[in-house]
């Protein structure tokens, strides 16, 4: 039975903190510059699973500006879509996914997809927010190969971004500009920041309670972009867009766009 971490627990209470706090309606121009990213698709991990062609459906439909999802690698390095090193905590097969080929991946787990799905289904009409894993790559230049293949019909930091935990992960990928990488600050940000800002990446992401003021006046003075995770209510979204935060990250992107196309058209 999978069970919640005390950071899960940490981010529940202070989510349904923020749900409480009154905001103001933020300023029209905010509200158009807003945009939404759907956390691993619009899902339940019940009824529709995350990181999967019926969850970025979802968020695709409801007008939601981008998704976001995780990329590993089969042992025949095919780039598939899924979060852990295996599918365990949300289809229950226990195989590591670098274990395993292709197809038998897709024998035992055939609601993963493979990133060409992705690509061809939603690149360049819903906004790509491709998670590389920190993962061995077995071959660096064949998989940088792959990904300049597939990525080829899109136009990088227009259509996608990069993101990743680790910024060392996208040292292969020297094909793309650097505007076009995203790295995620956890609790270090201050070391993220400084990678994003010697890099000239696009920006970086991080949760919303860390990525604060003085460091978005940073970011802003060098054009880069703040996207913070993971609002879950009008309150915590208002928050975000009154500051001038121009990318949320949302497990409840669909409510979110919702509330922001509601308030748009008014």
């Amino acid at each position: 039975m999978w069970t919640m971490s005390l950071l899960d627990i940490a981010m529940v209470v202070v989510d349904s903190l923020m749900a409480v706090v009154p905001r103001r309606i933020p300023e029209r121009a905010a509200l158009e510059r807003c945009k939404i990213i759907s956390h691993r698709g619009e899902h339940d991990n019940k009824r529709i699973k995350e990181n999967t062609i019926p969850a970025f459906e979802r968020a695709s439909a409801a007008g939601v500006w981008g998704i976001e999802c995780d990329i590993r690698w089969t042992a025949d390095l095919v780039p598939v879509i899924c979060h852990d090193p295996s599918p365990r905590r949300v289809f229950g097969e226990t195989s590591a996914v670098s274990s395993l080929t292709y197809n038998q991946l897709h024998a035992r787990v055939p609601d993963i997809p493979r990133l060409e799905e992705v690509i061809q289904r939603f690149g360049g009409n819903t906004h790509l927010m491709l998670e590389l894993k920190a993962e061995p790559w077995p071959d660096p230049d064949r998989q940088s190969g792959i990904l300049r293949s597939l990525l080829a019909p899109l136009k990088p930091a227009e259509d996608y971004h990069l993101l990743a935990l680790d910024p060392t992960v996208f040292k292969p990928l020297a094909f793309l500009p650097s505007e076009c990488f995203f790295p995620v600050a956890e609790t270090n940000v201050k070391s993220i920041s400084a990678q994003a800002l010697a890099q000239g990446y696009g920006g970086m992401g991080g949760h919303y309670l860390l990525l604060n003021t003085s460091l978005k006046n940073r970011h802003d003075a060098h054009k880069q972009r703040l996207g913070t995770g993971f609002p879950a209510s009008r309150n915590c979204l208002f928050r975000e867009l009154n500051r001038g935060i121009e990318w949320v990250f949302s497990n409840d992107a669909v409510a979110l766009q919702e509330i922001r196309d509601r308030h748009l058209g008014q």
